[in-house]
């Protein structure tokens, strides 16, 4: 279960990641809450999480390019060294209490700046452990995620209530510094290169053209996208379900008790696939509606354990194929692009669920997104079930993109060569001749 915990560079890399991750939630926490205390709304809470992943949603695939294409220690450190200098700055805008408009320009800043360090970390991380252990390294990442966000929840709330919100993002600022500590005193020798792309493949055109071209990759992408816009933003409907800070935050060490024990579940497998992956966001679906129909708030609160822990075998399965299943030197692009295809989620289902919260009210928007999403599991499903290239036929119909026609030999979606015409020659298309009049 924890083998991946055997290599030096891994547990300095882990450590850094627990403490920054712990500052992150600390942060969202009391962004979230601030939010929600000057304006009232949870469609604000919304906004706020759809200014912070707009830039995601819109330069995601060139920050993976970048992520595959130049030393991604530059991009880290720097990134990093920017991160704290906005979160000072939303410390002090919070402190003077600045308009609503100056924080959440802060917000997008950051999250522009995360767009660019999301692929570097993701492709850095999987050199710091041998390819064999990279699905167990991402579980065990997901099980430090969730302690790092039950401390930074849990702390929030009784930080944010006697010193004020504005420490939390003071302590954010200070804990990336870890990460650049991490990153200064890895020892390179003990880090397992990817390779990188070829010159033809590089860059994000080539990027686009490799997920285009399987249908595997492009379901993939169109269910994590649902799964993610209707049933991944807890950070709203427990906002709604909320009457308090104190309750929202035992809501939040609520959810992310349960994703601790969702990553210790995924790195106790020794294989994450993607049957695993629909079966767990079939339950995830039903528990969700199911939450919107429990009496009370120890109800409500139940339900999210398994509802949370299911997400994190959800995320951390993506992911593994997502990194295992394809090319190497696609691996920043694929990286940035699921990012990307997260980001838009947020950016779509967190203000439409605090509208229908506030139209619906929040038990019925659980059932409701709980309903859809199982849907479209059961859809992926069907269509999973298939051969690869009828996956293939059925998302470029989808996309209204003609089908290449490819050469002799190259390979199809299926692996198998395409066949040549009898003879060796290929059959020419006869143009009309047009007469040009003087």
């Amino acid at each position: 279960m924890f083998r991946a915990l055997r290599g030096r560079n891994f547990r300095r890399w882990a450590f850094a990641d627990l403490v920054s991750v712990t500052g992150s939630w600390m942060q969202l926490i009391g962004l979230n809450w601030v939010v929600m205390e000057r304006t009232g709304s949870a469609a604000s809470v919304g906004l706020s999480v759809l200014v912070g992943t707009l830039p995601a949603v819109l330069l995601g695939p060139w920050a993976g390019a970048l992520a595959d294409r130049v030393p991604v220690l530059r991009v880290i450190v720097a990134c990093q060294a920017l991160h704290v200098l906005l979160a000072v700055a939303l410390a002090l805008a919070v402190w003077w209490r600045e308009p609503m408009q100056v924080i959440f320009a802060l917000t997008a800043a950051a999250g522009l700046v995360s767009v660019f360090d999301g692929p570097a970390l993701a492709r850095f991380g999987s050199q710091v452990v041998p390819r064999e252990d990279l699905g167990n390294a991402l579980a065990l990442g997901s099980v430090l995620s969730s302690t790092g966000r039950i401390l930074g929840m849990s702390s929030a709330a009784v930080l944010a209530a006697v010193l004020g919100a504005p420490v939390l993002f003071l302590i954010n600022a200070v804990s990336f510094v870890a990460v650049i500590a991490a990153v200064l005193t890895i020892r390179r020798g003990e880090l397992h290169p990817l390779a990188g792309s070829p010159r033809e493949q590089a860059g994000v055109r080539a990027g686009l053209r490799y997920i285009g071209g399987s249908g595997r990759l492009l379901l993939l992408f169109a269910l994590g996208f649902v799964l993610s816009s209707l049933g991944r933003n807890y950070q709203v409907t427990m906002a709604a379900m909320s009457d308090s800070a104190s309750g929202y935050g035992v809501l939040s060490t609520v959810f992310a008790v349960g994703t601790v024990l969702g990553g210790l579940a995924a790195s106790a497998r020794r294989t994450l696939s993607v049957r695993l992956l629909l079966v767990v966001a079939a339950v995830t679906s039903v528990l969700q509606a199911a939450s919107g129909l429990v009496p009370g708030a120890l109800g409500f609160a139940l339900v999210l354990v398994p509802i949370a822990a299911g997400a994190v075998v959800i995320d951390t399965t993506m992911s593994t194929r997502l990194q295992l299943d394809n090319a190497d030197g696609m691996r920043g692009r694929l990286v940035a692009v699921n990012n990307s295809v997260g980001a838009a989620a947020g950016a779509v289902g967190a203000p439409l669920l605090g509208w229908l919260c506030e139209r619906l009210g929040a038990p019925e928007t659980l059932v409701l997104a709980g309903t859809l999403t199982l849907i479209a599991t059961v859809f992926a499903a069907v269509v999973f079930s298939a051969s690869p290239h009828v996956r293939t036929v059925l998302a470029h119909r989808v996309l209204r993109r003609r089908r290449t026609v490819r050469a002799p030999g190259h390979p199809t979606p299926s692996g198998r060569p395409t066949p040549a015409r009898p003879g060796g020659r290929t059959r020419r298309k006869v143009r009309p001749r047009v007469r040009m009049g003087l």
